[in-house]
């Protein structure tokens, strides 16, 4: 098995996920996780499927040094919304097929679109 040193990690991508029922939760977690984690990058809020995520979703972009944090945060304060969280490694493929860590339930990704 290979062994990957761990400054491989550029940065932690989040994506929330929602639905049409989940929406407004998923809206007001948005905002809460803008004032709770101020040196997050929070992404666009698509209501529809985009890259490979197989329903509505918005990404938060982090450092390396808030992944426990971060992560740790969503283990209690999800609001019954599932996440993906996976590194950014400059391989995406991997980073969403191999290293990915759910908090909730997981979905199948469209991952075609990776390579």
């Amino acid at each position: 098995m290979a062994r990957y040193p761990i400054d491989q990690i550029q940065s932690w991508h989040a994506h929330v996920y929602f639905d049409g029922e989940s929406r407004d939760r998923a809206a007001a977690l948005y905002e809460v996780v803008r004032e709770q984690f101020p040196q997050t990058e929070l992404g666009r809020f698509h209501e529809k499927p985009v890259g490979p995520h197989p329903m509505g979703s918005y990404q938060i972009h982090f450092a390396p040094e808030s992944l426990m944090e971060i992560v740790s945060w969503f283990s209690l304060n999800r609001d019954g919304l599932d996440v993906l969280v996976h590194p950014n490694t400059g391989d995406a493929l991997g980073d969403h097929r191999d290293r990915a860590v759910w908090v909730g339930k997981s979905y199948t990704l469209d991952l075609s679109m990776l390579g």
